[in-house]
């Protein structure tokens, strides 16, 4: 029986500006995606119908789960009949603004497009990525990459930055906040702001804090002990950059110092948060 196998990285967002609410409901943004090691791992296997396992019994193994609905989406975009087993081996936190579930949908899709045999052009893949979930797209490419409209419009940034020579470390609370609610609680802004593609790619790490701004952290931090607690702890461990990934609950900092990003996760896992420290930007495999 044939099996497939990816890893699906997760990813931090460096900056998000809410800039106004769709006529469809969703919100324009922008921000820059990055992918980071932190990783699931999606395995398929061949087989006559579609069925899903999952190390975490706490997720949905139907059509609520963004693995089965990507495959349910490209089968009916291709007119595929035949099944597949896929197995989810659940590593990073989901409902913390890390794209693990949207990550996890991008990998079955590219699986599935092997194991079926489609050789799906990139654009049908990019469409039946965006009908799955706004982030779902960015995980198609990567590992770096400006993102607008809801999400789905994405621009490859391919730069020599700071990032290079940083460590990161991401402490997850032990909450979920719905990104429904995290949106209520931020006002757009749609007067021009900071060109996050100038600052990942330019500007010195030292003038991140005053020009990467995530339109949540502020709100999320006020009404959140959680990722409050853990922002403090990764400032007092010396990062030169702090903010909330997503709508959060994940905050992450960035460091240049590596002994102290692996300080800065004992005391998370210390407060007992669910930490990370590694290189920030990632290959997918």
């Amino acid at each position: 029986m044939r099996t497939l196998q990816r890893t699906a990285p997760a990813k931090i967002n460096l900056g998000l500006h809410v800039r106004g609410k769709r006529r469809d409901g969703y919100h324009d943004i922008e921000t820059v995606f990055l992918r980071i090691g932190w990783s699931d791992v999606v395995r398929v296997e061949e087989a006559n119908e579609f069925s899903m396992e999952c190390t975490d019994p706490r997720l949905p193994t139907d059509s609520a789960n963004t693995c089965v609905a990507a495959a349910g989406l490209l089968a009916s975009r291709f007119g595929v009949r035949a099944g597949a087993r896929i197995l989810l081996d659940k590593r990073v936190p989901y409902g913390a603004g890390l794209g693990s579930g949207s990550s996890d949908a991008a990998a079955t899709l590219l699986l599935l497009n092997e194991l079926w045999g489609l050789d799906a052009p990139a654009v049908d893949l990019h469409e039946v990525a965006a009908a799955v979930g706004s982030d779902v797209p960015f995980f198609l490419r990567g590992p770096l990459a400006y993102a607008e409209g809801r999400g789905e419009q994405l621009t490859d940034l391919d730069c020599s930055s700071v990032l290079d020579r940083t460590s990161a470390t991401i402490l997850v609370p032990d909450v979920q906040i719905g990104s429904g609610y995290a949106y209520s609680l931020v006002a757009p802004h749609a007067e021009p702001r900071p060109d996050l593609r100038e600052v990942v790619c330019k500007a010195d790490l030292a003038t991140w804090p005053s020009l990467l701004v995530n339109d949540f952290h502020g709100p999320i931090l006020q009404r959140f002990p959680g990722p409050a607690a853990a922002k403090d702890i990764l400032s007092a461990a010396g990062a030169e950059y702090v903010s909330l990934s997503g709508s959060g609950s994940a905050v992450f900092g960035l460091f240049t110092d590596e002994s102290s990003a692996e300080a800065a996760a004992r005391s998370g896992r210390a407060s007992g948060m669910t930490a990370w420290v590694g290189a920030p930007t990632s290959q997918a495999d």
